[in-house]
């Protein structure tokens, strides 16, 4: 069972998330919070697996939200109104696992939570966008073939062990490759690296 926390200064906006939710026989909302601060204090209550997480809210915003969660076990997808594309970059860089926007199909919101549960990224099309626009740094150094293959099965949200299993090698020897992979990509952290994939096809 998909543990979710609703983050929403909005009751209304909560009520009708959770009713659908509630209906997912894989899903239960465990909590609702109408500040940022609130919804921090339930995440250390509750541990959910999943906080779905508005932006704008009183007392602390979304991006305060997420820099006091960082480190936290449970995953983050903003869910915004707000159509200002540069919240995207700061949003997954203060560590949201995913992005969408409340116009989202409940459908696609509902498989947006599992696959963010199991460990993977997910962006709407016009976020995914706004970061492929983002200007780029220098080119990155080429990958070698198996470091691709890293870099795909990161991007589909695979652990170490679970890529060692798939590649039969060594879990350290991932651990070697995913080391080389970040240093080249020049981005700091597993989840800048899916994107990566992501922007360049490579997932």
């Amino acid at each position: 069972m998909i543990r979710v926390l609703i983050a929403d200064d909005h009751p209304v906006v909560r009520q009708g998330l959770r009713t659908f939710l509630d209906l997912q026989d894989d899903i239960t909302v465990v909590g609702e919070a109408g500040d940022g601060a609130q919804a921090v204090e339930l995440v250390g209550e509750l541990s959910p697996d999943v906080l779905l997480l508005d932006l704008k809210m009183p007392v602390l915003d979304g991006l305060g939200t997420l820099e006091r969660l960082a480190g936290s076990a449970t995953r983050v997808v903003v869910l915004t109104s707000v159509s200002d594309r540069s919240d995207v970059g700061p949003a997954m860089r203060a560590g949201a696992s995913g992005f969408l926007y409340k116009d989202v199909d409940p459908t696609a919101l509902v498989q947006a939570v599992r696959t963010v549960h199991g460990g993977q990224v997910l962006l709407a099309p016009e976020a995914a966008e706004a970061m492929l626009s983002a200007p780029d740094g220098p080119p990155p150094a080429p990958l070698t073939d198996r470091e691709r293959e890293v870099l795909a099965l990161i991007a589909a949200g695979r652990s170490n062990r679970e890529i060692a299993r798939s590649l039969a090698v060594a879990e350290k020897t991932v651990k070697t490759h995913v080391s080389n992979v970040l240093m080249k990509l020049g981005v700091q952290d597993r989840t800048q690296a899916a994107l990566y994939a992501v922007r360049h096809g490579l997932g």
